[in-house]
């Protein structure tokens, strides 16, 4: 099993609309590494998501990857910002997963406290310059941010 980092605006969507509507696509990412990333999931992947531009930005719970290999929709369609007339059917450039929600966790794990615990170079969220919104997450890495969820 792989661990990812998703990042989502909670007021775009939340890990409570995820909750709610127990899974979702994870459309509309427009940046050739993100969607490289994306392709590299797995089906059975933990995700952590994580709310970005809040106050405070943080891990707020998990999700798990059920469906790979699916050709975003958003990139066909004329009416969404996500739209790429440069992608077609037969050879889409955008492509998405399908993730479920496990977990919301009782308090964030805000960025301050991440930095406190990890090194850019264990966790490339915390890159400066770093606006991913899809990224790899280190099994050693991704099981001290479980324990640090479950001491809080």
């Amino acid at each position: 099993m792989s661990y990812w980092l998703l990042k989502s605006e909670p007021d775009v969507f939340s890990i409570d609309d995820l909750k709610k509507q127990k899974t979702t696509l994870w459309d509309g990412v427009r940046n050739y590494q993100a969607r490289n990333f994306l392709r590299a999931m797995q089906v059975g992947d933990l995700a952590f998501f994580y709310h970005s531009s809040t106050e405070p930005p943080g891990i707020v719970g998990l999700c798990r990857v059920l469906e790979t290999q699916i050709a975003d929709p958003s990139q066909f369609d004329p009416q969404s910002p996500y739209f790429d007339p440069s992608s077609s059917a037969d050879n889409p450039r955008w492509w998405t997963v399908r993730v479920g929600f496990v977990e919301k966790f009782r308090q964030p794990l805000t960025l301050n406290l991440l930095r406190k615990h990890f090194s850019p170079d264990e966790l490339i969220l915390l890159r400066r310059g770093n606006r991913l919104s899809v990224m790899p997450v280190a099994a050693e890495v991704a099981e001290k941010i479980i324990a640090l969820r479950a001491s809080r």
